[in-house]
C-alpha cells in the first residue's frame, strides 16, 4: 500500500479515516521514518490551534434584525405584492449590510454544524466488551458489549473481566477488581485513568499517543504493549512485553523497554528502570535506593550486581545521583559500554541533555531483545 514515504495518507490516519490494517501500518512506518513522523506532527499542531479557536455568540441585535425582515417579508408576500428593492444607483448594485447579516447567520451556522460533528467525531464512546463475569459502567451492568465515555468509570469485580477499544489504536484488557475511566480521547490524545487494579495494553499507534494516569505516575505509550498494575496505596508497577513506555511525573522520568519493570510510588513518581531478569540483590537494592532512602549503600549493591545487560537501569541512575556517586556510577557504565563519539565524561557527568541522549542511543539496541530487534530490523527493511 505504501511506498517510502506515507505522507499523503497522514491526513486520513489523524481523523480516523484509515482501517485497522492500514492505521497499523502507517503507526510502524512513523515509528522508524523521522520525515513522516515530523509532517504527522505539524498535522496535530494544526488540530490543536483549530481547537483553541475561540466560539462567540451572535449578538442579540443580529436575530432581532433577522426576524423583523422576515415579518415584514411574510407581511408584504401576504398582500400579494412583492417588497420593493431597496433604492439604489444602479439595479446591479447590492444591499451590502443586508448581504453581511446574512453571511454572518450562514458562517455561524457552519460553525456551529463544524463544531457539533468535529465533537461527535472526534469524542466517540469507546466499545467494550464483556470477557467474563458482570463489569459495569457506572455502576450499571451491561450485556456482551456496551459503550465507554469520557469520564464513565469501567468496573470489574473480582470474578469480572473486560476489554476496551481505545479509539482505532489499540486495546486494553481490564483485568478483575480494577476501577478505569476515559479521561480524554482525541485526535492528538487519548488519556486513560487507572485508579486502582490491573490493565494490559496493546496499542499500535505513533508515540504519545496514549497515555494512563496513575496516582503516581503517567504512562506515555511509545508504541508498544505493556502491563500495569495500581494497589490501594497508589503505588504502580509498570512491566513492558514490546516497545518502549515512558513513566513521568513532573521532570522525573523512566524509560522503560521490553523485558524490563519499573515501580512508582506516590509522592516520588517513577523509580529507576530495571529489566526481569536482573540480580535479586540489584532489584531489592533499587527499591530501597528509590523509595526507601537507601543513599550510597543501597548504590554500591546495584553498581555490584549490574550486568552489561543492566546498561537500562546505570543510564537513568546518572541523573538521580550527585558528585562523586555520578563518577562511580558513569565508570561502571563506561566499562560496559562505552560512550559513542562525541560524548565526553565531562558532558556526562555535567548531565548534558544532548550527550546523555546520544549513548541512550547506542544503549537502546542493547536493551531490547533478540526477537524484538529483528521485528524492528524487517520494519525498516520493509519501508526502505
Amino acid at each position: 500500500m505504501f511506498g517510502r514515504h506515507v505522507t499523503k495518507f497522514l491526513s486520513a490516519y489523524a481523523h480516523g479515516e484509515l482501517s485497522a490494517g492500514e492505521t497499523g501500518r502507517v503507526a510502524s512506518h512513523l515509528g522508524s521514518c523521522a520525515r513522516c513522523r515530523e509532517e504527522f506532527e505539524e498535522i496535530k499542531l494544526g488540530i490543536r490551534f483549530a481547537e483553541c479557536l475561540p466560539s462567540a455568540s451572535a449578538p442579540d441585535s443580529l436575530w432581532d434584525a433577522v426576524e423583523s425582515t422576515l415579518a415584514r417579508q411574510t407581511a408584504s408576500a401576504k398582500r400579494g405584492r412583492v417588497a420593493p428593492l431597496p433604492p439604489t444607483r444602479s439595479r446591479l448594485s447590492f444591499n451590502w449590510p443586508r448581504l453581511a447579516s446574512a453571511g454572518t447567520i450562514a458562517l455561524l451556522l457552519f460553525i456551529g454544524l463544524a463544531g457539533w460533528l468535529y465533537v461527535r467525531s472526534t469524542r466517540p464512546a469507546w466499545e467494550v466488551e464483556r470477557l467474563a463475569g458482570a463489569p459495569s459502567i457506572d455502576s450499571a451492568r451491561f450485556g456482551a458489549t456496551g459503550r465507554l465515555r469520557v469520564g464513565k468509570w469501567l468496573e470489574t469485580d473480582a470474578e469480572s473481566r473486560a476489554q476496551v477499544e481505545v479509539a482505532n489504536i489499540g486495546q486494553v484488557e481490564v483485568e478483575p477488581n480494577t476501577r478505569v475511566r476515559i479521561v480524554e480521547t482525541g485526535l492528538t490524545e487519548h488519556r486513560m485513568e487507572l485508579a486502582r487494579g490491573t490493565l494490559h495494553a496493546r496499542i499500535w499507534a505513533p508515540p504519545r499517543l496514549f497515555f494512563v494516569n496513575t496516582p503516581s505516575a503517567v504512562a506515555a505509550d511509545l508504541g508498544c504493549a505493556y502491563t500495569l498494575e495500581v494497589d490501594d496505596a497508589g503505588r504502580s508497577l509498570l512491566r513492558v512485553t514490546s516497545g518502549f513506555v515512558a513513566l513521568e511525573r513532573g521532570t522525573r522520568e523512566s524509560i522503560v523497554p521490553a523485558g524490563a519493570a519499573c515501580l512508582t510510588q506516590p509522592g516520588v513518581g517513577p523509580g529507576t528502570p530495571f529489566f526481569e531478569d536482573a540480580p535479586e540483590e540489584l532489584a531489592a537494592a533499587l527499591s530501597r535506593f528509590d523509595f526507601e532512602a537507601g543513599g550510597a549503600e543501597s548504590l554500591g549493591v546495584v553498581l555490584e550486581n549490574a550486568r552489561a545487560r543492566d546498561s537500562l537501569t546505570l543510564w537513568h541512575l546518572l541523573s538521580r545521583v550527585e558528585g562523586a556517586e555520578r563518577v562511580r556510577v558513569y565508570e561502571r557504565l563506561a566499562a560496559f559500554a562505552p560512550p559513542p563519539e562525541g560524548v565526553t565524561r565531562e558532558g556526562v557527568l555535567g548531565l548534558d541533555a544532548a550527550m546523555l541522549g546520544d549513548w541512550k542511543d547506542r544503549l537502546e539496541d542493547d536493551w531490547l531483545h533478540e526477537d524484538l530487534r529483528s521485528v524492528r530490523k524487517a520494519w525498516r527493511k520493509l519501508w526502505k
